[in-house]
């Protein structure tokens, strides 16, 4: 089964762009070397005035190998954003799927 990532984080006025970029830039790094991360999405309101929230998903062994693949990546976004955090660090939670309206392929029913 995947597993659902959901991280949650605001980000200072004053930092909205650099960070805005970073997400661009990190996302794009996903694409690109983490063919196993089955969506990664980062939503945050147009000024970023409310928390930027990130939903990704993957099976259980891609989400031990994109940690360790992945580190140096994540560092390079954590060291723009976090300086530019406010109320907190950010908040990961992993979810299980319970149920869905969408129809799961396969390979999504045996992942994990």
């Amino acid at each position: 089964m995947p597993i659902y990532t959901i991280a949650q984080y605001q980000v200072k006025p004053s930092g909205t762009e650099k960070v805005k970029g970073a997400i661009e830039e990190f996302v794009r790094y996903v694409k690109a070397n983490e063919p196993g991360t089955r969506h990664c999405m980062q939503r945050g309101s147009r000024k970023m005035t409310r928390p930027v929230l990130c939903t990704s998903s993957f099976s259980r062994m891609q989400q031990r190998t994109t940690s360790i693949a992945s580190q140096r990546a994540v560092k390079q976004f954590e060291a723009i954003y976090r300086p530019e955090l406010v109320g907190g660090d950010v908040v990961f939670t992993d979810y299980d799927l319970v149920a869905t309206n969408q129809e799961l392929t396969s390979p999504q029913r045996k992942a994990g």
